[in-house]
């Protein structure tokens, strides 16, 4: 059983800083944190899922303070502005966390609704007078469902002197506050853009107003104010130019960047009177801001932290300025004197206990503690690295393809992997191995769930060593934590793998399941998988081929200082005794084939289109109720192959479908063998910290003719449909990554590229960032696992909705797979377009995103084709070898 380490408040020192409502300065901690648990570090799934236990966000990241402090210092020396930012479970609260981070001065202090009672609340607002404002984040459901809302409207009504902003959620609670109806928007909005107009008041100063002013918006809301309901004490400030809303391509039509404010602060901006406003937006418009006319309380229906609002971070900039101005009148015009006592930060909230609840009444934690305060494993190694490199070899010997069959594919390559950039113009590196070495281990893990004994959380451990010999552990904490501790209980030294061109030099290779996302913050599995929950290998000996330089690096890892490893010798001389040959090719003939539907190829859908497209309407449904933005809606296919050549099958797909993040992976005591053609990544880290993300979202395919391909990839390229798809995930992978990023740091620099393949188009975004020093790399995984464009957002509920309509575990579909290096970098895929043969059994899955101006028959459409490429490879695959066995059986009867 794991070790678990109790945290007293005692233990940790909490920054607190000047601001405009506390007067003093105490000194800034030299430790940051992020959501740091109030009670114990390790908590079991009982008390994570059904008892739930709630997390609070300290300021983060001091290092990075330190590192970029001009960047984050206010101008002309203005005070810091401290924020309570209340997350309502959203996947865009920090977005919002990094814009306030930049713009005060210092990270806000975010905790969950339902972390603080009033109470507390008021103690640390009023007594201890620990912030200056306070912003609400935008989030799922509707402010009059109080599990949805928690602590935010007692806010609303109780703070009369405290500077509220409120965004989307956050800003219908504050019209729901003031007596104002919340109804169905004309039509659901996510992902798509308006142009706005405004009155001119604080929050939109020097941002322009109305029609072809650059101000567009990025709005996620399916609800609304209605406008004829507000009350006296409700102000209109903002509401849409017309009822029209835009793509993200009608910006970079006009030439219009986010956040470019400050070359147009000149425009003139919109000074039509509140008197009008209602008459405007009676008129077909959209509310989109209000405030209230006595209280420091504003809001704003759109979303300004999203990538592709103008003028996003002026709108904060401005709500720190009014925060400022607020504070100074309070001294300039009270008499009183107000004198708050030195604090330490939160050293009572550490130790708050929570009230326990049930299980289907409160969700979990949507992202458990970052920080790593767990003690590594006792057991600590310190492993050198060796390796060898040939120039040029790779071609001279057939590739990797021949490499691969003639290092490791006999015995019907058993315990073997290989990460393939079979898609060379995409992928530089692909990486290979099998079991033999001394240190080589494999890692088998499987969730627990209600229906075992031992636990309703955790899972179960088996260990196999290189000599065979298997061990069974119980692991409270689970697999995830268990890998970061096994990470950082190994020592090297950096000068091994100096010259080596990429950053897998030996480490954990294998999966993530997608039902691992209840370690990452997900309340339950519904369903449970049939496969392993996790599989790796500890890969002590690996050849790599660099597809640019046709170079062969061979590289082993051995305990302190033992002798140089037998098997790079070994290796070395197998190499140089290979010859191209024919193992290039299939030893099956393949002749090709028609294109097949799913049941023409004998495969069988676990919903049938009727199903798969009533499910469709049933996510429009949510989505138009507020509960999500985008639901990534996934089905399987499945087909009984019976005895393969999974090898030489595996090498078919890649012939057929070649990608630059696929991968053959075999665990035959599992019965398992993964055969992917992945074009997706999910999460990278590389040796210089930097995190980068490459969420798909928007797949047409390809065409038969040349002009005909390039109006397909045009259709893509310009599909408001796509664009609004891609925008959402971009949106939540930065939110992602900047919860385990410095401050400033994540930026997208490439946004809706279309890239093709083989057999599809595909919209592709690049999100990058550079991780936070006290960030392990499982910590950046536990961040953004499941990928986001597997999910939709806001990712915990869409995760919740997404369980109780599909109705089988995805497994390995939808999880990861790739590697952890020793040496703390990582690289890991999206499991698409992959083949998973378990037991006999081969299984496709598939999906799409649904989003409100999805149609249930295109969504079908496009799930199918998704399957297009493994389906097809399958059914030719066995019609090549059924073929080849035919001719075979009548050559042997001619020569009887």
């Amino acid at each position: 059983m794991e070790s678990t380490r109790t945290i007293l408040s005692s233990e940790l020192k909490f920054p607190c800083f000047k601001g405009l409502h506390c007067r003093d300065l105490n000194e800034v901690a030299t430790k940051s944190f992020l959501r740091v648990k109030k009670d114990n570090v390790q908590v079991s799934k009982h008390q994570a899922g059904k008892s739930f236990v709630s997390s609070l966000l300290v300021p983060a990241q001091s290092e990075g303070l330190s590192k970029g402090k001009k960047q984050l210092e206010v101008a002309n020396g203005n005070e810091i502005v401290r924020t309570l930012l209340i997350d309502n479970y959203d996947s865009y609260t920090y977005n919002v966390y990094q814009e306030l981070s930049i713009v005060n001065g210092v990270p806000p202090v975010v905790v969950y609704n339902d972390d603080l009672t009033w109470e507390e609340v008021y103690h640390y607002l009023y007594e201890e007078k620990a912030f200056d404002n306070v912003v609400i984040s935008p989030g799922p459901g509707t402010p009059s469902r109080p599990e949805d809302i928690g602590i935010c409207l007692r806010l609303l009504r109780e703070c009369k002197d405290i500077p509220i902003l409120g965004v989307c959620l956050g800003y219908e609670a504050l019209g729901h506050v003031h007596g104002a109806e919340i109804v169905h928007a004309p039509e659901p909005i996510h992902g798509r853009l308006s142009e706005l107009e405004h009155n001119g008041c604080s929050l939109f100063d020097d941002i322009p107003s109305g029609p072809n002013s650059g101000f567009k918006v990025v709005r996620y809301h399916s609800l609304v104010i209605d406008a004829k309901t507000l009350s006296q004490e409700l102000v209109p400030i903002a509401w849409t130019s017309s009822s029209d809303a835009l793509s993200y391509l009608e910006i970079q039509k006009s030439g219009e960047s986010p956040d470019a404010y400050e070359s147009q602060m000149g425009q003139k901006r919109g000074n039509s009177s509140p008197s009008s406003h209602s008459e405007k937006i009676q008129n077909g418009k959209i509310l989109m801001g209000i405030m209230h006319c006595t209280r420091p309380h504003y809001g704003v229906q759109f979303h300004p932290e999203s990538i592709g609002t103008a003028y996003g971070r002026k709108i904060f900039k401005n709500f720190r300025e009014i925060t400022q101005d607020y504070w100074l009148r309070k001294i300039l015009f009270s008499n009183e004197r107000r004198e708050p006592r030195s604090i330490r930060l939160f050293k009572d909230l550490l130790g708050h206990r929570r009230l326990v609840h049930n299980a289907g009444e409160r969700r979990s934690s949507s992202f458990p503690s970052l920080l790593n305060l767990s003690l590594p494993s006792s057991d600590v190694k310190f492993l050198n690295l060796e390796w060898r490199k040939f120039n040029g070899l790779a071609g001279q010997v057939g590739g990797s393809r021949n490499i691969f069959c003639e290092l490791f594919g006999g015995n019907n390559a058993e315990y073997t992997f290989w990460l393939d950039s079979a898609s060379t113009e995409r992928g530089r590196f692909s990486f290979m191995g099998a079991k033999g070495g001394s240190l080589w281990k494999q890692f088998t893990f499987r969730l627990s769930h209600k229906s075992d004994t031992a636990s309703e959380g955790g899972g179960h451990l088996s260990i196999e060593d290189s000599q065979g010999s298997i061990t069974n552990t119980f692991l409270e904490g689970g697999f995830l934590e268990f890998l970061n501790k096994e990470l950082l209980s190994i020592r090297y030294d950096k000068r091994d793998y100096e010259g080596l061109p990429f950053a897998f030099h030996g480490g954990y290779v294998g999966y993530l399941g997608y039902d691992l996302k209840v370690e990452c913050g997900a309340a339950f599995n519904r369903h449970k998988s049939k496969t392993p929950d996790a599989c790796f290998f500890f890969a002590d000996n690996i050849v790599v081929i660099d597809h640019h330089y046709d170079d062969v690096y061979i590289l082993s890892l051995h305990e302190g200082s033992t002798a140089t490893p037998a098997w790079l010798d070994e290796t070395e001389k197998r190499l140089l005794g290979l010859k191209a040959s024919d193992t290039n090719k299939s030893e099956v003939s393949m002749s090709l084939t028609a294109t097949l539907s799913p049941s023409e190829a004998g495969f069988l859908a676990d919903k049938s289109m009727e199903q798969y497209m009533k499910d469709v309407k049933q996510c429009l449904q949510f989505i138009k109720d507020g509960e999500s933005y985008e639901l990534c809606l996934t089905s399987q296919l499945r087909k009984r192959i019976g005895e393969m050549d999974l090898l030489d099958f595996y090498l078919h797909l890649r012939e057929k479908n070649p990608a630059p993040f696929a991968a053959w992976l075999n665990f035959p005591k599992e019965k398992l063998c993964i055969c992917s053609s992945s074009p997706e990544r999910f999460l990278k880290l590389d040796e210089n910290g930097m995190l980068e993300a490459k969420p798909i979202k928007g797949t047409v395919p390809r065409g038969s003719a040349k002009e005909a391909d390039e109006q397909l990839k045009q259709k893509l390229q310009c599909s408001e449909k796509d664009q609004a798809e891609n925008l959402m995930i971009v949106d939540l992978l930065r939110n992602n990554l900047g919860r385990v990023c410095e401050v400033g740091s994540v930026h997208v620099p490439l946004l809706m590229d279309v890239e093709s393949y083989t057999t599809v188009h595909t919209m592709v975004s690049t999100i990058r960032g550079k991780k936070d020093s006290t960030m392990s790399p499982v910590d950046c995984v536990r961040a953004a696992f499941p990928g986001g464009s597997m999910t939709g957002a806001p990712k915990l509920r869409s995760m919740e909705l997404l369980d109780s309509i599909e109705s089988s575990s995805r497994g390995i579909y939808s999880g990861s797979i790739g590697f952890f290096s020793y040496n703390q970098t990582f690289d890991l895929n999206i499991v698409i377009r992959t083949v998973v043969i378990h037991e006999g059994e081969a299984s496709v899955g598939a999906g799409g995103a649904i989003i409100a101006l999805s149609d249930p028959a295109g969504e079908h459409e496009e799930m199918i084709l998704k399957t297009r490429a493994p389906v097809n490879a399958v059914a030719s695959y066995q019609k090549g070898a059924a073929s080849n066995e035919k001719n075979s059986d009548s050559e042997l009867q001619s020569e009887e």
